[in-house]
């Protein structure tokens, strides 16, 4: 019997630091919306030697092309990229299990 591999979605990008508070509650709406679509909770989080540079994770991603479409849509509306660093930009990578 085959199973189907569910995919895991790392996105990282630079905020402005001097909008942190704000970006994050960005984030955190958008990873709501995204659940609420989708029923993929993401998590959020902050690299351990650069603050500025954060990490949203969504596990066990079943049905790619809905999760993107979804996950695309919730970053329009959210505003997200008016909070990134000058220069920045989310950066997605999907990896499958071996």
């Amino acid at each position: 019997m085959t199973r189907a591999l569910s995919a895991s979605y790392y996105i990282y990008y630079r905020v402005d630091m001097a909008r942190a508070g704000h970006a994050r509650r960005v984030v955190e709406a958008l990873q709501q919306e995204v659940l609420d679509l989708t029923g993929v909770a993401g998590r959020l989080l902050q690299r351990r030697d650069d603050p500025s540079t954060w990490m949203e994770i969504y596990e066990d991603v079943a049905d790619e092309a809905a999760f993107a479409s979804s996950l695309e849509r919730a970053v329009e509306r959210s505003g997200v990229a008016k909070s990134l660093a000058v220069g920045s930009r989310r950066v997605t990578e999907t990896f499958l299990p071996f």
